[in-house]
């Protein structure tokens, strides 16, 4: 049976880079019918924070990577990786090293400024009796000579030297076990049969493998995801746009979408774009996924991102989108809109919206009880030309019992039929008065939903306001 996991180290936040991979697992766990793990790799106590921890959940169920075991804390398993390591140090595969940290990196800028490799020198391997005054670190014997081949389910094989190898530190001096330590010891305990990660671990791999075989153990089938690169083709970073995903989030986009976005870095079936959920999970493998790496395109997630809210239920939308109208004042706290009424707002607004802060922004001629003017549209349409039409508008309006679009287009028919004028003739000063700009959803539309009690008062405004100089309101 398949067992993945995604084991993030909480130094930061749940990145692009780091959710696609959580994505990767998680699709290939359910398309096989698998399990699904979260492992907090927290070993490093200097960086990694709780608040870190609890962003990362946020992020995962946000995105609804929903995990079957976990989340696991290594910080919770130090017994388990020192009984390992006192193992490997009876059977002779890991040994005490006495090295101050000072004399390792002197021994470093020496053998860099002599052309070698900085790796450590070995002087401690045969060593039989303990250093007075000092605590060891543990460090794990690398053998020395001959390949180690990677075979990678998206590379392909990858050849290392083992004369390139160093005898890694597997536990510090002050007891604390590495990362390249813990790692394959939770993967053993954890029966992991993949380990699906970014290429950037690649040189950690044959490190890893040895300690597998140290241990006795199976080794895992390996796949090494392309990293993520910026359109200037460097490695993706703050500077190419938010890459925390709960940034996302905050900027109005669904988890959908940046699911969606994030599955085509590095994967693709056929000339298809856009995928259900359902979809992913039943096409998902391995073999789609492609060795370069892939580049990140802002652009193109914003078009999805429109795509999935053109496509949402608007009763959906409609609860999506009211945090959004608190956060953009549209709304002040605590207020409440009948939802019925906001969905049907949003039907006429949707296909307009790349994201659901623009759906927020869209909807607040909508909900507030006055509009401002643009200038140049209220200059343009607001004048004496209009007049006669706002005003026979606004009359005949006001005595309309059912106030639908239907009605309502019926009404616009009949002044521009008694003027002999085009429906813009009416409409664009109507829109300039009832939104405060000249692009809107249909006319009619727009005055069903903004209600028969704003659509008068606003046409007495836009009717006072005729002949008041620019920049000034009656």
């Amino acid at each position: 049976m398949v067992r993945v996991r995604f084991a993030p180290s909480p130094t930061g936040y749940l990145h692009i880079g780091g959710a696609r991979t959580a994505l990767f697992n998680w699709l290939f766990a359910r398309h096989q019918g698998g399990t699904f793990i979260l492992r907090i790799e927290d070993t490093d106590r200097t960086r990694s924070t709780d608040d870190y921890i609890e962003a990362i959940i946020e992020g995962m169920k946000w995105l609804d990577l929903d995990w079957d075991e976990g989340p696991f804390r290594q910080t919770d398993r130090f017994d388990i990786y020192r009984s390992y390591v006192e193992r490997l140090v009876k059977e002779g595969k890991a040994y005490n090293c006495y090295c101050t940290p000072e004399e390792l990196e002197q021994r470093r800028q020496e053998a860099l400024a002599q052309g070698r490799p900085p790796k450590y020198d070995g002087r401690c391997r045969g060593l039989k009796e303990p250093v007075p005054g000092r605590s060891p670190a543990v460090r794990f014997r690398m053998p020395q000579e001959g390949q180690t081949v990677v075979n990678d389910m998206i590379k392909g094989s990858v050849t290392f030297e083992n004369n390139q190898l160093d005898d890694l530190i597997i536990m510090r001096s002050d007891g604390t076990p590495t990362y390249n330590f813990v790692v394959v010891v939770d993967d053993v305990d954890m029966k992991i049969t993949h380990v699906i990660r970014g290429d950037d671990h690649l040189n950690n791999t044959p490190k890893q493998l040895h300690i597998y075989k140290a241990l006795g153990y199976e080794i895992p089938q390996f796949g090494h995801l392309p990293m993520i690169l910026g359109s200037d083709k460097a490695r993706l970073s703050k500077r190419h746009g938010a890459t925390s995903v709960m940034a996302y989030k905050e900027m109005g986009y669904l988890p959908e979408a940046l699911m969606n976005y994030l599955v085509r870095l590095g994967w693709s079936y056929g000339d298809q774009e856009i995928f259900t959920r359902e979809e992913l999970v039943k096409y998902f493998s391995f073999e789609s996924v492609g060795k370069s790496s892939a580049v990140f395109n802002p652009e193109k997630l914003i078009w999805l991102n429109s795509q999935y809210i053109m496509n949402t239920a608007p009763e959906k939308l409609a609860g999506l989108v009211m945090p959004f109208l608190v956060q953009e004042k549209i709304l002040s706290e605590g207020q409440t809109l009948d939802m019925q009424w906001l969905s049907k707002a949003i039907v006429t607004l949707r296909e307009r919206a790349k994201t659901l802060v623009e759906l927020a922004h869209s909807l607040r001629y909508y909900i507030s009880e006055d509009v401002e003017y643009n200038e140049k549209a209220k200059a343009k349409f607001l004048n004496e030309k209009s007049l006669p039409y706002l005003v026979e508008l606004k009359d005949a309006l006001a005595l309309i019992p059912d106030f639908s679009s239907q009605e309502i287009e019926k009404v616009f028919k009949a002044i521009t039929e008694k003027h002999g004028v085009k429906l813009g003739n009416v409409a664009q000063p109507v829109r300039v008065a009832i939104t405060g700009g000249t692009e809107s959803p249909g006319i009619f539309e727009v005055l069903e939903i903004v209600g028969k009690e704003k659509t008068l008062k606003r046409l007495e405004k836009a009717i006072r306001n005729i002949g008041v100089p620019s920049g000034k309101e009656a």
